[in-house]
């Protein structure tokens, strides 16, 4: 499977319900987008989710950002991800990911493991006894080094979410040019930094609380100060791309100049405000 220069990140449970799922998968495959990711959260289970949105759709590749291996083992996945690609012309990405402990231990009641032999046991089984599983269509959450090196040995590359060129640069040369490097990257074109960056706080408030992205921020350079109170104003503008749209095309094309292969955009608008969301993905379709 080739993966395109641009996809959507967007997550099914903004929706209200199927309808406006399929309003909204419709609209990114007109823009031009080659691949919508989505998140496994509290809502919609992923694969499910997924056949939903292949069937709503004709050229688009769907890709899941991220599925949890702790939400089913490791056989259901393979043959998830096959019949997915069977039933809808090979448009189908698993996108693995070992979650966090709340999400793990408190919401599905089993035990985290160490997370980078977590994800290589795993992987080891979705490939048991397939000749084939190298070219399956699968990719990790990747944010160390030591992640990366996974993602590289074992499928078809990483998708890293929160991060900056900086990080996308170093994860290029762990995982070499053959490899995807999907990134996230989320912005809103408003052009006003104080409702710019109360957007931007407002959509990584989830995120501020999880051991795993705070590490991973700290090891980009960001102190415990940019982490406080809401997150920085340096902190939230690396996170959350805003300006006018020339401005925000030039912070995506970064990602690229320092070795993304694809780039996942994020509208950050506010709630309800889909016009608004639709608006932006099609002002940036031609990054």
């Amino acid at each position: 499977m080739k993966l395109g220069r641009l996809g959507v990140w967007y997550s099914t449970d903004k929706h209200a319900g199927p309808a406006q799922i399929a309003a909204f998968v419709q609209t990114v495959e007109k823009l031009g987008y080659d691949t919508l990711w989505y998140p496994e959260a509290r809502g919609y289970e992923s694969f499910t989710v997924a056949g939903y949105m292949l069937s709503q759709t004709k050229t688009l590749h769907i890709g899941s950002s991220i599925a949890s291996i702790y939400a089913r083992d490791a056989f259901t996945s393979r043959r998830g991800m096959i019949s997915l690609n069977q039933l809808y012309d090979d448009r189908f990405i698993l996108g693995l990911g070992v979650s966090h402990v709340p999400m793990v231990e408190g919401m599905r009641g089993h035990v985290y493991e160490k997370p980078v032999p977590a994800m290589r046991a795993y992987l080891n089984g979705i490939a048991k006894g397939e000749a084939g599983a190298a070219d399956f269509p699968i990719c990790i959450a990747a944010l160390g080094p030591l992640m990366l090196k996974l993602a590289g040995q074992m499928t078809q590359g990483a998708v890293p979410y929160n991060t900056t060129p900086k990080h996308t640069a170093a994860a290029a040369a762990i995982l070499g040019p053959s490899k995807w490097l999907a990134i996230e990257q989320k912005v809103t074109i408003e052009t006003d930094p104080a409702r710019a960056r109360a957007l931007g706080r407002d959509e990584l408030s989830r995120y501020m609380v999880l051991d795993n992205y705070r590490n991973a921020w700290l090891g980009m350079g960001f102190t415990e100060a940019d982490l406080s109170h809401g997150g920085s104003d340096g902190f939230i503008d690396a996170m959350v791309l805003w300006g006018d749209v020339e401005t925000v095309k030039a912070g995506l094309r970064a990602h690229f100049t320092a070795g993304a292969t694809h780039v996942a955009i994020q509208p950050v608008h506010a709630v309800g405000d889909t016009a608004g969301r639709d608006g932006m993905l099609a002002a940036l379709a031609d990054t």
